[in-house]
């Protein structure tokens, strides 16, 4: 009997000693799968957006993605891609409106290829159409309306969300061009100090800048409330049709040729330029129709002068500073408050002082640069930019000394202020301009997608984890009971 009993003993023991340890083992794998498990990266999705910014000179298609669950109610809204449509804007197909749209298809097709295919169905499709609209539908309504019909045509056949083409406000450009600089700096989201937004196209220009609330008072049209990221903002905005620079070298050169003479001289081109113009490409456009010349000459011949202080007198004249039925004006009568803040300026901005390496120092280096530089003789400018198209080439004298009347005479920057300017190409990675801007206001408008979540809850996660850990503290202190009092039972039993 007593060898029984302590074979059943001994028995017990290496039972004990063998089950024990495979419960924690398997406990200890438990613990640890669960933890991967729960804490593994979670898939993000994405949502994605287009918009199709219609400019007087061309369109840019872009393309903006944003993690599908919203910040604060609005998306964190990123650029992924641009392509630039081949050819002119689309306001340039007046006279054959039909191609309008078939000059978007391959942008469009691009698109396509970069968005995942799963998402085609639910991506916004927005095509925003800017000043050189406007002066098309101001100069004939139902041309406007054919070139559009054209564009909806092509982008209503995409796989994409289309949600509408249309002619956006000089307002909304200025506004969305804020946003977008003051989203991409973070300032929306920190809360902080806002940055103002100067914005230059071929036949508007933009000026947009948080400002006190007594601007509605005086001059309604030109506020506008934003409440983006939880915080409320109160901006003056501006658009001036007819002042971007292309529309603005035809008012320079339309106060030029009021006498109809058979040549210009003009102190805005470099001395050594000459081409012939004809009389049309001045004064077909609406902004110079009221004042066209009386005579009957077909063209003229532009000549050079190179005189960059002459060429500001005559800048000056296009614009009106005899009268402002305000407490203060800019120009043409409008309204605008004092200037508050620092200021980014893009679109042309940038791109006419980045090539006029004008982007940095004072005002009056800048003066001095620009001055150097209108008097450099046609044929050297030529041969230090072959790459640069004719055209454009021979403008950015003028360009140049446009951008600065307009800051200064126009906007009424002075030396001191000078500083507060940055001109930028794009920030973070994107693009500034109004369309960003317009895409992240949209996305309050898209419903957020719940996010993938851990296999568990939170407080579930901690449960278990407290009980797997308890029962290990549990098996380890039977371990230790059974390795030190089991023997001793043991042998008691055995004297008995």
């Amino acid at each position: 009997m007593a060898e029984q009993r302590e074979t059943k003993g001994k028995n017990a023991w290496h039972k004990a000693v063998i089950i024990i340890p495979v419960l924690g083992i398997t406990a200890i794998v438990a613990l640890v799968t669960t933890a991967v498990v729960q804490n593994k990266p979670l898939l993000q999705k994405y949502k994605y957006g287009i918009v199709l910014d219609a400019g007087s000179s061309h369109t840019a298609v872009y393309i903006y993605e944003w993690p599908a669950e919203k910040d604060n109610d609005t998306g964190r809204v990123q650029q992924t891609h641009a392509c630039k449509v081949k050819g002119a804007g689309i306001s340039s197909y007046s006279v054959f409106p039909g191609q309008a749209g078939a000059s978007l298809k391959s942008c469009m097709k691009e698109a396509e290829r970069l968005i995942p295919l799963s998402r085609h169905h639910e991506t916004p499709l927005y095509l925003g159409a800017t000043a050189g609209m406007r002066l098309l539908r101001m100069e004939n309504q139902s041309l406007s309306d054919q070139v559009l019909w054209s564009v909806e045509e092509v982008l209503q056949s995409s796989p994409f969300s289309y949600q509408g083409a249309r002619i956006i406000t000089g307002q909304e450009e200025g506004a969305f061009g804020w946003v977008t600089v003051n989203y991409l700096s973070d300032r929306l989201k920190q809360g902080s100090g806002t940055t103002g937004a100067l914005d230059l196209g071929g036949a508007s220009t933009q000026i947009s800048f948080v400002a006190n609330q007594d601007v509605a008072e005086e001059s309604a049209e030109n506020a506008v409330t934003f409440r983006l990221y939880g915080n409320d903002y109160f901006l003056y905005t501006h658009s001036f049709l007819c002042y971007g620079k292309d529309q603005a070298l035809k008012l320079a050169l339309a106060q030029q040729t009021q006498s109809g003479d058979s040549s210009v001289l003009d102190p805005c081109f470099h001395p050594g330029y000459s081409v012939d113009r004809s009389y049309f490409s001045v004064y077909s456009s609406p902004c110079v129709m009221a004042g066209k010349s009386l005579v009957s000459r077909d063209s003229f011949t532009h000549i050079g002068a190179g005189n960059a202080s002459l060429c500001q007198e005559v800048v000056r004249r296009i614009f009106n500073f005899s009268s402002c039925s305000f407490s203060r004006c800019s120009f043409n009568r409008v309204y605008q408050p004092p200037l508050q803040g620092p200021f980014g300026a893009f679109s042309a901005f940038y791109f006419v002082m980045n090539f006029l390496n004008l982007t940095s120092g004072s005002l009056e280096s800048s003066r001095e640069k620009l001055a150097l530089y209108c008097s450099t003789p046609w044929t050297q400018i030529q041969q230090q930019h072959p790459d640069v198209k004719e055209k454009y080439l021979a403008e950015y004298c003028f360009s140049g000394s446009y951008i600065l009347s307009l800051l200064t005479d126009g906007y009424n920057f002075t030396s001191d202020t000078w500083t507060d300017i940055t001109f930028i190409k794009k920030i973070s990675g994107s693009d500034a301009g109004w369309t960003l801007g317009y895409m992240l206001n949209l996305t309050n408008m898209i419903p957020a997608e719940a996010p993938d979540t851990p296999p568990l809850p939170h407080a579930g996660y901690v449960t278990l984890l407290f009980f797997i850990s308890l029962f290990l503290v549990f098996l380890f202190l039977l371990f230790l009971c059974l390795r030190f009092l089991w023997p001793r039972c043991d042998s008691q039993t055995q004297m008995i």
